[in-house]
C-alpha cells in the first residue's frame, strides 16, 4: 500500500519506510570507551529496544481489553503484548514527562534524581544513569526522538533529540552538530532515523541499547495527513464520570484540565471561527500547531476537517450536546495520532525481523504515564488518580519471556534502570531504588516478598492545569492521598470505588484502615529517604 504525504512517497508494502527526503548525514561515529569484554560472550548479551511515547494511556492499547480498542485497535503493540509480556499494574512515580524520563534514566525517585518539574532548570546528566552504565559496559547506546529533559543527553554514542516538545510537522531535530528542521511527520521520522542508525552501526557484534522516544500522543493530537479521515464517522465511549461534580474532593474540583472547559478549542479541538471559516479559535502556542506547517499543507488540513467544523454550526446545541461534541473531536484525533505510533512499532518489529535482529533483542512499548481519556471529564495526567498513575507495558524477549504473559506484580519506572541491567548481567548500583522484575517477566509469577506498595509525589504547582501537589501510598486495593499544601487528604477503596468518585477519608468506620495505610506511607518514605510534608505550614522543599 502507498500513502501520499505532503513530503514525498512513503512504502509500506516492504515493511520498510521509504522517503524521498534528502537526509542529512545525520549518524556520526563517536569513540566507545569500553572494558575489555570477550567477543564470543558479548554477542549472547541482549539488545533492547526501549520505545517510549508520550501520554499513552492503558484504555488505548486494545490488548487491554477496554472499550475503545474495540473500536480503535492497536494490532502491532498489542503483537509485542502476545509473543511476550503485558503489564497490569505499572505505575510511574511522578505522572509528568520530564520527570518520569529522569526516573527511568538514573532508577530513583524525583527527589533523589533532582528533577522533580518540568521548570526549564534541566536534567543533571553528571550524575549515574542507565545509558552510561550500559555504555560502560560494551553497549553501543542510542536516543532518538523525545527528551524534553532541557539539557543534552549525557551517556549516549549517537543522539538525535526533538527541540523541547518536538512539532508534529516538519518537526526540529537537535544533533551534536546543531539543530535542524526535517521535513516529514515526526513519527515516521523517529520511525526512519531509528531504522538508519540500526543499519549504520560500524560493528554489529556490540550490543546495543536504543531508545526509540515519540512525540506522540502528546497535546495537541495532530494526526499524520494519511489519517486525516480515520475515525471521522466512529463514535468513541464516554466514559460513566465525564460529567463528574467533584463532591467531596478538594483539588479536583480546583483543576484546570477539562475537556469541555479548559481545551484551548482551536490548538486543541481544531475548531475554527464559523461556517468555511480558515481562522482556527484560540489557539495559545501558534508555532506548534500551523507555524511548522507550509501553506500547502495547512490548505490540505483546513480542507480535510472543513465538512466536520462546518457540521458543529449547522445548528444550536446545549452545553452538554457541545461537551460531547468536543469529546468525540478530542478522542478522534487522540486515536488518528495513535494509529501512526502503532504504525511505527509494526514497521520496527518488522524490521528487526528482515535483519535477524528480533532473536537477541528485547523489545519494550511503554509511555512515560498515564493520561485522561474523559474519566472525570479530564485530560492531561499528574494526579495519582488511577488513569494517570498507571503506565501501560508490553515487553518481548524470544526464548526468555513466554508469549502471552501476565505480569500482576507492582511494578513503577524506578525499576526499569534496574531491570534492563539485570537482563544484560550487568550489575545493579546500590543507590538506585527501584528493583529488577525480571523474575517476575521471565516466570510470570510474583515471588514472595515483592513489594506490597507504591509510593508517589507530584510536585508541579503552581503550574499547568492547577493540580495541587501531593504525595500518596497505593496499597492493595486501597490508596491514600494527601495534597499537602492545602493540607487535605483523600482515601480510596479500589475495589469498591474503581472510578475513585468516593473519598473515605475520615468517614466512621475507616480508622484502622486510615492508620494502616498513614504507616505504610510513613515507612516508604523512610525507605526512599523521601520529604514528608504533614500539614500546610510545610511548603514544598523543591
Amino acid at each position: 500500500m502507498n500513502t501520499q504525504l505532503s513530503t514525498g512517497i512513503f512504502t509500506r508494502g516492504s515493511g520498510k519506510l521509504q522517503t524521498a527526503l534528502a537526509l542529512l548525514p545525520l549518524f556520526p561515529t563517536a569513540a566507545l570507551a569500553q572494558q575489555a569484554t570477550d567477543k564470543a560472550a558479548e554477542t549472547e548479551r541482549p539488545n533492547i529496544l526501549f520505545i517510549m511515547s508520550d501520554d499513552h494511556a492503558r484504555e488505548a492499547i486494545s490488548l487491554y481489553g477496554y472499550s475503545i480498542g474495540k473500536v480503535a485497535p492497536t494490532p502491532n503493540i498489542d503483537r509485542i503484548g502476545r509473543e511476550g509480556a503485558i503489564f497490569l499494574n505499572n505505575y510511574c512515580a511522578n505522572s509528568i514527562s520530564g520527570p518520569s524520563r529522569a526516573t527511568i534514566l538514573t532508577g530513583k525517585h524525583s527527589h533523589k534524581n533532582g528533577f522533580t518539574k518540568n521548570d526549564g532548570r534541566g536534567f543533571d546528566g553528571s550524575q549515574e544513569t542507565l545509558p552510561k552504565i550500559m555504555q560502560a559496559n560494551g553497549y553501543e547506546t542510542a536516543i532518538i526522538g523525545k527528551w524534553h529533559l532541557t539539557s543534552q543527553p549525557t551517556g549516549f554514542d549517537h543522539w538525535m533529540i526533538l527541540k523541547d516538545q518536538g512539532d508534529y510537522c516538519n518537526p526540529y531535530f537537535i544533533t551534536p552538530e546543531g539543530m535542524k528542521r526535517h521535513d516529514g511527520y515526526v513519527t515516521d521520522l523517529i520511525t526512519q532515523y531509528t531504522e538508519q542508525w540500526l543499519d549504520s552501526r560500524k560493528d554489529k557484534r556490540k550490543p546495543f541499547f536504543l531508545m526509540m522516544h515519540h512525540k506522540a500522543v502528546h497535546r495537541n493530537w495532530v494526526p499524520a495527513e494519511r489519517h486525516y479521515h480515520l475515525y471521522e464517522h466512529t463514535t468513541f465511549p464516554m466514559p460513566d464520570d465525564f460529567f463528574d461534580d467533584y463532591h467531596g474532593r478538594y483539588a479536583a474540583a480546583r483543576q484546570r484540565m477539562n475537556i469541555y472547559r479548559d481545551m484551548y478549542e482551536g490548538h486543541d479541538l481544531k475548531m475554527v471561527a464559523g461556517i468555511d471559516s480558515d481562522s482556527l479559535l484560540f489557539d495559545r502556542w501558534p508555532q506548534a500547531f500551523f507555524g511548522t506547517m507550509y501553506p500547502d499543507e495547512r490548505r490540505r488540513f483546513l480542507d480535510a476537517y472543513r465538512e466536520r467544523n462546518n457540521e458543529f454550526y449547522s445548528r444550536k446545541r446545549t452545553p452538554r450536546e457541545v461537551a460531547q461534541w468536543k469529546y468525540q473531536r478530542y478522542m478522534q484525533d487522540y486515536m488518528r495520532t495513535v494509529a501512526s505510533l502503532d504504525e511505527s512499532v509494526g514497521e520496527i518489529l518488522d524490521y528487526l525481523h528482515r535483519t535477524g535482529l528480533d532473536k537477541n533483542t528485547i523489545v519494550v512499548y511503554t509511555s512515560d504515564q498515564g493520561f485522561f481519556l474523559g474519566q472525570h471529564g479530564w485530560f492531561d495526567k499528574r494526579w495519582m488518580y488511577e488513569e494517570s498513575f498507571v503506565m501501560p507495558m508490553v515487553m518481548r524477549w524470544p526464548g526468555h519471556i513466554k508469549p502471552g504473559t501476565r505480569v500482576t506484580g507492582l511494578t513503577q519506572n524506578i525499576d526499569f534502570a534496574p531491570t534492563f541491567l539485570d537482563m544484560c548481567g550487568i550489575s545493579v548500583p546500590k543507590d538506585m531504588q527501584g528493583v529488577s522484575f525480571k523474575k517476575l517477566v521471565e516466570t510470570g509469577h510474583t515471588p514472595k516478598g515483592w513489594r506490597r506498595s507504591l509510593y508517589y509525589h507530584y510536585y508541579e504547582f503552581p503550574g499547568f492545569h492547577s493540580v495541587r501537589a501531593h504525595y500518596g501510598v497505593k496499597m492493595g486495593d486501597c490508596k491514600l492521598i494527601h495534597f499537602y499544601v492545602d493540607d487535605k487528604w483523600e482515601l480510596y477503596d479500589l475495589k469498591k470505588d474503581p472510578e475513585e468518585l468516593h473519598n473515605l477519608y475520615g468517614e466512621k468506620g475507616t480508622e484502622k484502615l486510615e492508620k494502616k495505610m498513614r504507616t505504610e506511607l510513613h515507612r516508604l518514605q523512610l525507605q526512599y529517604d523521601a520529604p514528608e510534608l504533614h500539614d500546610a505550614s510545610i511548603k514544598d522543599p523543591y
